[in-house]
C-alpha cells in the first residue's frame, strides 16, 4: 500500500442519509485515510440499501487505489448525481474497500455520522 494510505476500521455504527432518509447503517465501516486529505468512511454494499443507488457512467482514477464508479442516489423526489463511488476492482494494496462505498457529503443532501 502506498505510505500515504491507511485503512482501519471505523468504530461504532455509522449511517448515511440522504435528503434525510436513512439508506444506509453498519458496524463493518472501514475509514480511509489518504495523506492531508480527510478521512473517508467506507460503507459494506450489503448494509446500503443499493435499490437507491444507480450506477453512472462516470469514473474517475487514483493511481494508488484505481478506477472508481460513480453512483447516483435516486428517491421518488430527488436525483443525486455522483452522490456516492466504488472501487470495484482497487489495487491490490487497498483492496480491503473492495465491495464497500464512500460518499460525498459536501452538501446538505448527503449526511455521513456515526451514531
Amino acid at each position: 500500500m502506498a505510505d500515504h494510505i491507511k485503512i482501519a476500521k471505523a468504530g461504532g455504527k455509522w449511517t448515511i442519509r440522504a435528503g434525510g432518509a436513512v439508506i444506509g447503517e453498519t458496524y463493518d465501516a472501514l475509514e480511509l485515510t489518504e495523506g492531508d486529505y480527510a478521512p473517508v468512511i467506507y460503507f459494506p454494499r450489503q448494509d446500503v440499501a443499493m435499490a437507491f443507488l444507480e450506477r453512472g457512467s462516470r469514473t474517475s482514477t487514483s493511481p494508488h487505489i484505481g478506477e472508481a464508479t460513480h453512483f447516483a442516489i435516486v428517491t421518488k423526489s430527488r436525483n443525486i448525481p455522483d452522490a456516492a463511488w466504488s472501487y470495484e476492482a482497487p489495487n491490490d494494496a487497498v483492496a480491503r474497500i473492495k465491495d464497500y462505498l464512500a460518499f460525498y457529503t459536501g452538501t446538505d443532501l448527503i449526511t455521513v455520522e456515526q451514531i
